[in-house]
């Protein structure tokens, strides 16, 4: 006989780990017993010799759909002579640190029995198992257990009491496990609050949507505001209440057979479409299709997702298409949780609400993503991955580090909070430019640092000293405050979810960020590690005419670069731009340049973007963050044709000239060359330009890694084109797939970077 004791680490909790522990126990004649702590699980067990690591092999390769084993530390001790194996209570431990699972989608077993007609959870709007359903959105602490979750306040019923108390059964301890007999329920209102008499909510929810009506249908992480997809009345209207004039909208589609019917997809996007994730995937629409032109306007693409919930799917029983699932909030701010909250906030947008009594405790948004290269490329983060941690590179294993908080940027907000060598990158948090997306940064920041039970020692922060997470971080009481530089936050987030610390050549594309000159970078090249970062290529500076008024009216930039390039001989080009906007006004941008009054320098790369969309007559204004460099990229059709690349050397640093480019465009649209030609050739000059500079620093530097980040590389075209040239060249080359290229990585960057200055100073 022999005993061990496994101290097991990762998502062990809430996903049916103890039974699957209790099975294997039994199956192999084992003795002792399992429980939870705030660390994560205690196996303590014996049997006869050989037995126990047949057990270990079984508890690391059979394991439950939603469990993930990040470490397992073994201990042998003396024999106790335990006469049986048993489940125990959770215990408390000096120190809480387990996984919590994130969201997860209603399983295949949960689907069969809501829809059985002799099953007691038929058509059960909350029906779910240890293997499905809310997690971290209605969690308040560690352990998970059913007191720290929203539902304490719903006593289970005799018949789920035996289910939960049962090791056997797959609802054993399924913290949110409740039956029509004892759990959460749904209910209609009407835009006054007034409650909507129905035989069957359900179906007259259905039968609102039929009829256009615009229904707040609170879901998992929050409220959605649905509308049916084909009606382009209805979307129209939505967009008008909502304040969301072209931003593309999410669909819901029942399942893949209903999907094929607008867009195409791969095995692969088949495959994250139907993941337990369930996020928004964007899929190229077919040509011709029945979902309204409202939903995505001047878009090559849609972003579906399948139902997540027992809710959706019984919508979803009817015959509908798709139906719009937008974010339930208006335009910017964060979407609604609470049911009076959303009455008060979306009453002026939604005709009727179907509200439950399960609460949220965090919100979180759909994630949403692409598949790039037959793999996953993040456009946000949140639901369904969060707060699942990143494993840091291995020069943080076995360290004694201080735990750190990256604060995250302006637009596409995330916070970031570290523990030894594993990152948790918060949910999806916005643009910190309201009060109400402000305090949600609070509250996820608290709620966060409660249930991983981090007290940060070291706040990590943006440099722009207007932004206001730097503000608030630095009217903290922690001593250790590191300011991380933008771009060097993005480098440095593309190599911590790779593991990897060493020097790279830093790609670092978008459309603002705070350069250590005080001006507006974008267009960066850096020779960067997790620690510090040398800036050796960029693009060169030109005005940003009325400041953050140019990243709104895209036309402002073309003037820019047509004055940088042509000087007061812009007026003698034949160009619609010219034509299109009042003499006087284009006149004034100049002298506002020419004085340096509100134009600050910038040689951001998105604004590139800008002014060429701008150029081509795509968007001169846009409603929301980075319209005209998407519309560009749709815009563009296939052509070997590229514009001319120059560049002036100093120091060993690259400045890449922007006149060259500008005047052969420009030559391009008076001899009216399609624009979606023009488009092209203009992504492919970018794409030979990084690709030399390239060549050139590994020949000054001897580095062969390339490291891809920034909000440009959204897109697609600019990322393939630039990666198949790169390896091409034998490079080898990073890019994201756990956070996003966009800011909504910058957190981990900081995070990160303050980690490694920290090991520097240490060592």
């Amino acid at each position: 006989m022999e005993r061990h004791r496994f101290e097991i680490r990762g998502v062990v909790q809430g996903v049916g780990f103890r039974p699957f522990v209790y099975r294997l126990a039994k199956r192999y004649h084992l003795r002792g017993m399992v429980f939870n702590h705030a660390q994560g699980v205690t196996i303590d067990v014996e049997g006869e010799n050989g037995t126990l690591e047949s057990f270990l092999q079984a508890l690391q390769t059979e394991l439950p759909p939603l469990a993930q084993i990040h470490s397992i530390q073994i201990e042998s001790l003396p024999v106790a002579g335990y006469s049986d194996f048993k489940i125990q209570p959770s215990r408390r431990v000096a120190e809480h640190f387990t996984l919590i699972s994130p969201d997860i989608a209603t399983c295949s077993e949960c689907l069969a029995e809501l829809f059985d007609p002799k099953d007691r959870r038929y058509r059960y709007p909350f029906i779910n198992c240890t293997n499905c359903g809310p997690r971290y959105t209605i969690t308040s602490d560690i352990p998970y257990d059913r007191p720290n979750t929203t539902m304490a306040s719903f006593q289970m019923c005799p018949d789920c009491q035996r289910e939960y108390d049962d090791p056997m059964d797959r609802r054993f301890h399924a913290q949110p496990n409740a039956c029509p007999r004892c759990g959460p329920q749904v209910w209609l209102l009407d835009a006054k609050g007034q409650r909507v008499e129905a035989s069957d909510v359900i179906q007259a929810t259905v039968d609102f949507l039929k009829c256009g009506k615009i229904i707040a249908i609170k879901g998992m992480g929050g409220f959605h505001l649905a509308v049916d997809a084909t009606q382009e009345e209805a979307v129209q209207r939505l967009r008008w209440r909502k304040h969301r004039e072209e931003k593309p909208l999410a669909v819901m589609a029942s399942d893949l057979e209903k999907v094929a019917q607008f867009a195409w997809f791969s095995q692969t996007e088949a495959n994250l479409l139907t993941s337990p994730q369930r996020p928004i995937v964007l899929l190229k629409k077919k040509p011709q299709n029945s979902i309204a032109p409202s939903v995505a306007p001047n878009n090559k693409y849609f972003g579906v997702m399948l139902p997540y919930t027992p809710l959706h799917y019984l919508i979803f029983q009817d015959d509908f298409l798709a139906l719009v699932m937008t974010s339930g909030n208006l335009s910017e701010e964060p979407i609604a949780i609470d049911n009076a909250e959303a009455l008060q906030r979306l009453s002026k947008i939604a005709d009727y609400f179907l509200f439950h009594d399960r609460d949220i405790l965090i919100r979180s948004d759909d994630s949403v993503c692409r598949i790039f290269a037959d793999k996953i490329l993040p456009v946000r983060r949140s639901r369904g991955f969060v707060p699942l941690p990143i494993h840091l590179s291995p020069k943080f294993e076995h360290q004694h580090l201080p735990s750190v908080l990256g604060c995250g940027a302006e637009l596409k907000n995330t916070l970031c909070l570290t523990k030894g060598d594993q990152a948790f990158v918060s949910q999806h948090i916005g643009d910190l430019e309201n009060l109400e997306t402000w305090q949600f940064y609070l509250e996820i920041y608290e709620h966060l640092r409660k249930i991983l039970e981090i007290t940060p020692q070291v706040l990590a922060y943006d440099l722009h000293p207007q932004y206001l997470s730097t503000q608030w971080a630095l009217e903290q009481e922690i001593p250790h405050k590191i300011g991380v530089q933008h771009h060097h936050a993005h480098i440095a987030a593309c190599l911590a979810e790779h593991g990897i610390s060493e020097k790279v050549i830093g790609f670092a594309l978008d459309g603002t960020g705070y350069g250590l000159d005080g001006n507006i970078w974008g267009g960066e090249v850096l020779i960067a590690d997790l620690q510090d970062f040398v800036r050796v290529a960029h693009f060169e500076y030109l005005p940003l005419p009325g400041g953050a008024q140019a990243i709104k009216e895209p036309w402002r930039m073309a003037v820019s670069y047509l004055w940088k390039t042509f000087g007061n001989q812009m007026w003698n080009r034949a160009l619609p731009i010219l034509q299109k906007w009042d003499t006087k006004a284009t006149e004034f941008l100049v002298q506002m340049m020419q004085h340096r009054l509100n134009s600050p320098l910038t040689s951001s790369c998105g604004r590139l973007f800008d002014g060429v969309a701008a150029l081509l007559g795509l968007r001169q204004r846009v409603s929301f963050e980075g319209q005209a460099a998407m519309e560009l990229e749709m815009h563009l059709e296939s052509d070997s044709g590229r514009y001319a690349t120059e560049w002036t050397e100093q120091d060993n640093t690259r400045q890449f000239l922007i006149a060259p480019l500008i005047e052969d465009l420009v030559a391009d649209i008076e001899r009216g060359v399609f624009s979606s030609t023009i488009a092209c050739r203009f992504h492919n000059t970018l794409v030979r330009l990084f690709t030399e500079t390239a060549i050139w620093l590994r020949e000054q530097w001897g580095i062969n890694l390339v490291a891809l980040s920034g909000g440009c590389f959204q897109n697609v075209y600019l990322l393939s084109a630039l990666l198949q040239q790169l390896q091409k060249r034998d490079f080898k080359v990073l890019i994201h797939s756990k956070v996003p290229p966009n800011d909504g990585g910058i957190s981990l960057g900081q995070a990160t970077v303050a980690l490694g200055k920290y090991l520097a100073q240490k060592n």
